[in-house]
């Protein structure tokens, strides 16, 4: 049973990896806004997850089958379900029966080896949450949700059920006017939540090393989109100020916490000073854009 579940959780890993460069290629192009690069990634976190998907002649899938990729049948009726199936090892499925037997021996040893590592991932990213809330323990209250603590070194959002904004001691005298809107959209779009799905989402998959680079990239966008909903009001001067909020404060390195430098200190100016607002036209060809995208990533091979 557990060498049945490596397998397709094999494949599954093989289809993320196919949506996770399209994405990433589509996140070079600049003009693309930061918030629909950030919601694009959740494409191949759910080919991480959801072993099945329908049938579409439009899907890659479809045209990656023409070479190497098919399709397994597992319900046929007036919309039929298929799971993708990339390494094609099995003469038969439901019950796996592989080509050779040295493929039974392999991925059943493999299969140990892959939930092993997975729960020690998932363990130390729990010790790890567990220090990362003991920082905030003593922390004073300021006013509403804002705290100040002496044991950070950079502002930002902790906790998802109730999530506390926690500054440095010493910047409950600076105009924290940006810090608190940009840790206030990361707790209103539940950033901190996505954050530990994709964590776990990545341990569960990392024997595959383009998920690590794509938990890398998702992080990344996910600062890059809590700036641009800042700035959506903002005005022009208004974005050099947060640009200059930003430069002001130490990056953070905290896989859990939200922080307000938790990315790349340069591509964040560069994106905040470059940023132009979207016309009514724009987000209606954008949505377009991002549900064509989804289709073509989340469909499989007909």
């Amino acid at each position: 049973m557990l060498s049945e579940a490596f397998y397709w959780f094999f494949n599954m890993s093989i289809s993320a990896s196919v949506a996770g460069i399209i994405i990433l290629l589509l996140g070079k192009l600049k003009k693309l806004p930061r918030r629909l690069v950030h919601i694009l990634w959740v494409i191949p976190f759910l080919r991480m997850w959801i072993p099945v998907g329908i049938p579409s002649k439009y899907s890659l899938m479809t045209l990656i089958s023409k070479f190497t990729t098919k399709a397994v049948v597992v319900y046929d009726g007036a919309l039929d379900f298929t799971v993708t199936n990339h390494l094609m090892a099995a003469d038969s499925y439901f019950p796996i029966n592989y080509k050779v037997s040295l493929l039974d021996a392999l991925f059943s040893v493999a299969s140990i080896v892959w939930i092993g590592v997975a729960f020690a991932f998932l363990i130390v990213y729990a010790i790890l949450y567990a220090v990362a809330k003991s920082e905030t323990k003593d922390a004073i209250l300021l006013r509403d949700n804002i705290y100040v603590s002496d044991r950070i070194t950079s502002p930002a959002a902790y906790g998802i059920f109730r999530p506390k904004i926690i500054i440095p001691k010493g910047y409950e005298l600076r105009d924290l006017r940006y810090i608190l809107e940009h840790e206030s959209a990361h707790i209103q779009r539940k950033d901190n939540f996505w954050r530990i799905l994709a964590v776990i989402s990545a341990s569960v998959h990392w024997f595959n090393p383009f998920i690590w680079l794509f938990l890398k990239k998702f992080l990344e966008a996910t600062e890059l989109a809590c700036d641009e909903r800042v700035l959506a009001g903002c005005v022009e001067d208004e974005k050099k100020a947060y640009a200059l909020a930003l430069v002001d404060c130490a990056e953070s390195r905290n896989a859990f916490a939200s922080a307000f430098g938790g990315a790349k200190l340069r591509v964040r100016i560069e994106h905040i000073l470059s940023y132009r607002k979207l016309s009514a036209i724009s987000i209606i060809g954008l949505t377009a854009f991002a549900i064509a995208i989804g289709y073509a990533l989340l469909t499989n091979a007909s």
